[in-house]
């Protein structure tokens, strides 16, 4: 009998379908989801066995009200609130556990970090999840202390334990978290790849800026942080030296990263290694200037220069020029010019208000010999297509006017119909009456003078 429907079990699905159903199977599967399914989790009585994981896990649910549920809901927490950081210190030891009751969202409604967003479904197998996992410790906290030491120990890679990490201070460990920290100082001592120190920083300088919303100690990781940031400093420049066009872009990304984190970390001295902001500068000066770094790097790092306001326009401008020089192998300049004015609308708003620049950038192109431009238009068109599509509107209105050469805005100059090198009193007392009309001037005016005109009389 197996494999065989039951009598007349289609036959009762068939009228289903088509008396209540006016033949659609779409409101067929909603009827058999509730009514023969259902969404209603089965229930052991307490006298039941059960191992001592489970029943801890039962009483943090009802003290915290946080019921398991078989339908998928989200879940908003502000950690300010006791209750929800207890909340979300349950859902993040569990994920260390490997009991995926709750997902991480990303949150509509505030972009502040005393705010998560969790997708909540308590599937049947997370039961049996719980039973396994009893074998780290009777409750949840110690289990989830002792499953993060083991995963330390046997984590593979510096960005695994810096991963971990960030994770135990969010599951708020603080047992674990010492031994952590001291498999990661170890890792870091021990790898000499500049690239894997790179990627481990800013997963720490997260954990350090935003992680003590908590209120825990981040003292030995901003330690780490910093002595980690001093290490990426010294190895970086012979790092990015004799790079393919592959590890070229990827050390790009690396080093995008590191500056991002550096900002984090502000100016203040960490742990007695100075001013790392004053420092980073320094190495981003050296790679700029050395001719072994590929051209996206050098590109970036005058870019980032220019941005924090360590680079004056007409340095950049002037490395910009000797980059785009005919004696520059085109391929070299487009990808110096990629790593300038790559990674969105930020390179682009540069171009937009600096006509120099993007002067410079014409006049190359232009100039660029045939049996060469062929090589050079799919580079530049994957750094130009990241723009928004306004900005690359708005260059291309200044393109086609050409740029001015001493640097004016677009509204300012004189190619554009409507707009004259200086202002035109003429033109603009014209509109006078209409604008005080629109703003009601006049008639605030005439009322001020009957008034007055009362009070005189």
């Amino acid at each position: 009998m197996r494999g065989r429907p039951l009598p007349g079990l289609s036959e009762t699905t068939d009228a289903v379908r088509a008396v209540m159903c006016e033949g659609s199977d779409v409101p067929l599967a909603l009827v058999h989801d509730r009514l023969v399914v259902g969404d209603v989790l089965g229930e052991v009585p307490p006298t039941a066995p059960a191992v001592p994981l489970q029943r801890d896990l039962a009483r943090l649910q009802r003290r915290l009200r946080l019921k398991p549920e078989a339908m998928e809901r989200e879940l908003e927490l502000d950690l300010r609130k006791e209750t929800d950081a207890g909340r979300s210190r349950l859902l993040h030891r569990l994920r260390l556990l490997g009991v995926a009751w709750g997902e991480p969202a990303a949150s509509r409604g505030s972009t502040g970090t005393f705010r998560e967003t969790w997708r909540l479904r308590w599937e049947p197998e997370l039961s049996v999840r719980v039973a396994e996992a009893g074998v780290w410790g009777t409750t949840v906290l110690s289990a989830a202390t002792a499953k993060a030491e083991a995963d330390g120990v046997a984590a593979q890679g510096l960005a695994d334990v810096t991963a971990l990490a960030e994770r135990c201070l969010l599951a708020e460990l603080p047992d674990a978290l010492p031994t952590v920290m001291r498999i990661l100082a170890d890792r870091a001592a021990l790898d000499t790849d500049v690239g894997h120190l790179a990627q481990a920083l800013p997963a720490l300088v997260r954990s350090l800026r935003y992680g003590d919303v908590r209120g825990t100690d981040t003292g030995a990781l901003g330690e780490v942080a910093a002595g980690l940031a001093e290490r990426v400093f010294v190895g970086l420049p012979p790092a990015c030296a004799a790079l393919d066009a592959d590890a070229a872009e990827e050390m790009r990304r690396h080093v995008d990263a590191v500056h991002g984190a550096v900002g984090l970390l502000g100016d203040a001295p960490a742990a007695g290694h100075g001013h790392l902001r004053g420092r980073w500068q320094s190495v981003l000066r050296v790679l700029c200037g050395r001719d072994t770094v590929p051209g996206v790097i050098r590109g970036l790092a005058v870019r980032l220069l220019l941005d924090d306001g360590e680079l004056a326009q007409d340095e950049a401008a002037l490395l910009m020029g000797l980059v785009l020089s005919p004696g520059t192998p085109p391929a070299d300049a487009a990808a110096w010019i990629e790593g300038f004015v790559g990674g969105g609308s930020g390179g682009g708003m540069l171009l937009v208000h600096d006509e120099r620049l993007l002067g410079l950038v014409d006049a190359w192109l232009t100039g660029v010999p045939a049996e060469a431009f062929t090589d050079v238009l799919p580079l530049l068109r994957r750094t130009f297509s990241a723009y928004e599509p306004g900005v690359r509107r708005t260059l291309g209105e200044l393109v086609r006017r050409g740029p001015g050469a001493g640097g004016g805005s677009a509204a300012a100059g004189s190619g554009i119909p409507g707009f004259a090198a200086e202002l035109d009193t003429v033109r603009a007392d014209a509109v006078l009456p209409v604008v005080r009309l629109l703003l009601g001037l006049d008639d605030v005016e005439e009322e001020t003078g009957n008034d007055l005109a009362g009070v005189t009389g």
